[in-house]
C-alpha cells in the first residue's frame, strides 16, 4: 500500500524539478498514464530505508513536466 512520506525532498531528486506530490511503495504497483488529465510524468526513485527497498513516485503535473 502506497504511503506518504513525512520527509519529502523540495525537489524532484530525478530531474530537480517541482512536483505537485510524491509516494512511497514496498509493493507492487502500476502505472498507466496515458489518459492522465492531471499527471504528465511520474519520477521513480529508489530508497533504501535499511529494512525494506522502496520506491518513491514524484508526481509531475501537467505544468510542473514543462520544466523538465
Amino acid at each position: 500500500m502506497p504511503q506518504i512520506p513525512s520527509d519529502p525532498p523540495n525537489t524532484c531528486p530525478v530531474c530537480e524539478s517541482g512536483y505537485e506530490s510524491v509516494s512511497e511503495h514496498d509493493g507492487g504497483l502500476m502505472i498507466a498514464l496515458n489518459d492522465n488529465e492531471k499527471y504528465r510524468r511520474v519520477c521513480c526513485a529508489p530508497r533504501d530505508t535499511g529494512d525494506t527497498a522502496q520506491i518513491r513516485f514524484y508526481h509531475h503535473a501537467i505544468d510542473d513536466a514543462s520544466h523538465c
